[in-house]
């Protein structure tokens, strides 16, 4: 019995050494030196960025199959999602690490009295439950209406970290809005077909 081959077995591998590749870029020009005047600045943005980029990559797949009818980036949603979690974890490490130094009482003062802050933190606290769950084993233990209740948060967390870098930015909002946007048009799509759906059910 001949064994049934997944389409586009480069599609992962692609993706991971896509991802990693920048993380690399940033830790090659941390060492050469190459960061900036801010280095630690620099590197906090460009890690929230990338984690901002891939989780509205990863909300992104179904969409794309609903519009286009493209079934291959469902394959990657989750990996999509693990690795914007990552890199959250990374920008997070970085501000509490290198930033502050482990100085507990001055990220609670951050945290407390600084919005952009705040919010930032709010939306990687919403990933940790969605990065516990994403497993097979997560749906089955959680029951599969449970488990997508909780991977609502998908877009809850993305929306914070647009609204983070919003607040962020001060001056030009250009692109945080841009990302805003596409955050937006996504859920239109969901909504409409969650409005198609009750209608076919009604």
């Amino acid at each position: 019995m001949a064994v049934r081959r997944r389409p586009h077995p480069w599609l992962e591998p692609a993706l991971l050494t896509g991802a990693l590749t920048p993380l690399v870029v940033i830790l090659g020009r941390a060492v050469a030196g190459t960061l900036g005047a801010n280095p630690i600045a620099q590197a906090l943005n460009q890690l929230g960025l990338l984690a901002l980029v891939f989780l509205i990559a990863a909300l992104a797949c179904t969409p794309l199959k609903l519009v286009f009818g493209w079934t291959w980036p469902l394959r990657v949603r989750r990996t999509l999602g693990l690795i914007g979690f990552g890199y959250a974890c990374l920008h997070v490490a970085t501000y509490g690490g290198l930033d502050q130094l482990f100085d507990w009482r001055a990220i609670w003062k951050d945290v407390s009295k600084r919005k952009f802050i705040f919010v930032g933190f709010a939306a990687f606290l919403t990933l940790i439950p969605l990065a516990r769950t994403s497993t097979n084993d997560a749906v089955r233990r959680l029951g599969f209406a449970r488990w997508k209740r909780l991977h609502r948060l998908a877009y809850v967390a993305p929306a914070l970290g647009a609204l983070h870098f919003y607040w962020r930015v001060k001056k030009d909002v250009t692109e945080p809005l841009a990302y805003a946007a596409v955050l937006t048009v996504l859920l239109a799509i969901r909504l409409v077909q969650g409005l198609r759906r009750h209608g076919a059910a009604a």
